[in-house]
């Protein structure tokens, strides 16, 4: 027993300081700590809410404790059994209203805050239609009024209500953009959720997958870009434009389309079976996980984390379903060629 304490006493202060310490961590773009939007908000103020009910009951509970334990402790020579009060009404009735009032109290905010976040606005003309589906590991972004398909990017215009409609293509994935909104579920093709929310203020937030969907699960990031109109619009536009400039090497365009076109699409050329590449030298990472940082203080540039991904795919999300480049027949310097064609395809 006191080896047990002594390793009590021990871990305590240790204990103590990393709660300090984990308590200062946290990013903007990625904590519900730090909410960025109406969605997030609500979520946050039910948390001050239940934390505030929570600490209000503790020090009740513990403030009568401790005055129980001081006013009716047994004194020396007092062996005499001391009045028992089971089966007062007036106790019964006490403890059992005051948690009723409790639960109403948190509970009628609560529902409120869940219909709203229910409100998809689908409905709503001006609000920006996006259709999210999940893959394994990655995810897909489709503005169905003006036809346009995008991956692991995801553009919005700051202010505007975003209606989402959710599916997968494979096992059941989770959207979660911590700092602007809570979690929902992409389901199959017949069981489809939709919801919304918005970004009030310009810049980058992650998202997250939060349902464990295989090995890389805890890599299946996306990023959601805030922008403004115009500059939601100019991105638009660019991703319509018809041409798509393939590499000036001809016979690296010729591997580029038998290796990467027959999945991917680039501009009005190939498939979106995989990612869609358009503009992907204007992204905030490769495959969701590698950010690109010419400065490096949170990740690598672009032509850098081209080459790692494309070189070996496993190595960067094991159990995704790329090829590797290699077994398409793809040599070391086509790949290089095609990573540093892809780092500078950039939108307008």
């Amino acid at each position: 027993m006191m080896k047990t304490w002594q390793a009590v006493k021990r871990l305590l202060p240790m204990t103590a300081m990393f709660g300090l310490f984990l308590a200062g961590c946290g990013r903007e773009d990625l904590s519900v700590l730090r909410p960025q939007g109406p969605a997030a908000d609500r979520s946050y103020g039910l948390m001050e809410l239940s934390i505030s009910i929570m600490i209000v009951v503790l020090l009740i509970v513990f403030t009568i404790a401790a005055y129980v334990l001081i006013r009716f402790r047994r004194r020396p020579g007092q062996n005499e059994i001391p009045e028992q009060v089971e089966g007062s009404m007036k106790l019964e009735i006490l403890w059992t209203v005051i948690p009723l009032i409790l639960v109403v109290v948190l509970a009628v905010p609560t529902v409120k805050a869940v219909f709203a976040a229910g409100d998809d606005h689908s409905n709503d003309k001006n609000a920006i239609k996006v259709k999210v589906t999940g893959h394994q590991y990655w995810w897909e972004f489709e503005y169905t009024d003006y036809m346009v398909t995008t991956a692991q990017d995801l553009i919005i215009p700051v202010g505007k209500d975003i209606a989402f409609e959710l599916e997968t293509k494979d096992v059941l994935h989770s959207f979660w953009v911590p700092s602007l909104s809570g979690k929902i579920d992409t389901n199959p093709a017949g069981t489809i959720n939709r919801f919304s929310f918005s970004a009030p203020n310009e810049g980058v937030y992650r998202g997250k997958c939060a349902e464990l969907c295989g090995p890389s699960h805890g890599l299946m990031e996306f990023k959601v870009k805030s922008v403004s109109e115009q500059e939601f619009q100019k991105w638009i536009d660019s991703m319509k434009a018809p041409v798509a400039v393939l590499p000036e090497d001809p016979a690296l365009a010729e591997k580029f389309k038998a290796a990467c076109l027959t999945c991917h699409a680039v501009g009005d050329q190939g498939i979106n079976n995989a990612p869609n590449l358009t503009g992907i030298g204007s992204r905030e990472s490769i495959a969701g996980i590698l950010l690109n940082d010419d400065t490096r203080e949170d990740g690598a540039p672009i032509e850098e984390n081209l080459k790692t991904w494309l070189h070996d795919p496993q190595s960067v999300k094991p159990g995704n379903l790329m090829p590797n480049p290699k077994d398409l027949g793809l040599s070391d310097a086509e790949i290089d060629g095609i990573a540093e064609y892809l780092a500078n395809y950039k939108l307008d």
